[in-house]
């Protein structure tokens, strides 16, 4: 049975290598992703330092605060390892979310840059030992419109192929938007936007990509 999945495994890396579009695509996004990832804490730690309004919000102010960050990263990395496997098995998979991924991530990048925010009252830090790297040394609590966590986990809502996935990378993406609030992390209209602003993204990256 393992040397069965290994070698169709091997045969869909196969054959999807030995096409040059998508070779082409693998490398430069990997490329991409590696570049972005090493400049996100410069980035993170720059709108740290800057001062914007605390939003009105009525959910938050409805929610008592309570750290969830166990459930949250439970959530996400578990979801995510499921998903990098069913990537692995179908690596049209890994080329979609790669490119959406990029293309939502300097869209992040440039609305959090044109909307300084304040955290929301009652914050709890959310913090992950997984990928703090990637936010340098410093506690990040203004990296707010839109949300990271509820985009990385609607991306594979879209992604994933088969309605079993998706069903399962929904759900986790409404448990962990719940759980954001619950920990005053984001405000509401964060966690809405995300799915809202993603779709027409990963539209145009299936087009992109052809």
């Amino acid at each position: 049975m393992a040397r069965t999945i290994a070698i169709t495994l091997r045969n869909n890396w196969k054959q999807t290598w030995s096409s040059s579009l998508q070779r082409t695509q693998i490398i430069i996004g990997s490329i991409l992703v590696i570049v972005i990832s090493c400049m996100m804490p410069t980035f993170f730690n720059l709108i740290q330092k800057r001062t914007g309004p605390v939003l009105n919000d009525w959910v938050l102010a409805a929610v008592p605060p309570h750290n969830v960050s166990w459930a949250i990263f439970t959530v996400i990395w578990g979801v995510g390892f499921y998903s990098l496997w069913r990537a692995i098995e179908k690596p049209t998979i890994y080329i979609t979310y790669l490119w959406t991924f990029i293309f939502v991530t300097m869209l992040r990048v440039l609305s959090i840059s044109l909307i300084p925010l304040d955290p929301p009252k009652g914050l709890i830090v959310l913090t992950d030992p997984l990928t703090g790297v990637f936010y340098g040394q410093s506690n990040i609590t203004k990296d707010l419109f839109f949300s990271g966590h509820t985009s990385i986990l609607f991306m594979l809502v879209l992604c994933l192929e088969k309605k079993s996935d998706k069903i399962l990378a929904g759900i986790a993406t409404f448990i962990v938007a719940c759980l954001l609030i619950v920990q005053h992390v984001h405000y509401t209209v964060d966690i809405i936007a995300a799915p809202i602003i993603i779709y027409p993204v990963y539209r145009f990256v299936k087009f992109l990509l052809g």
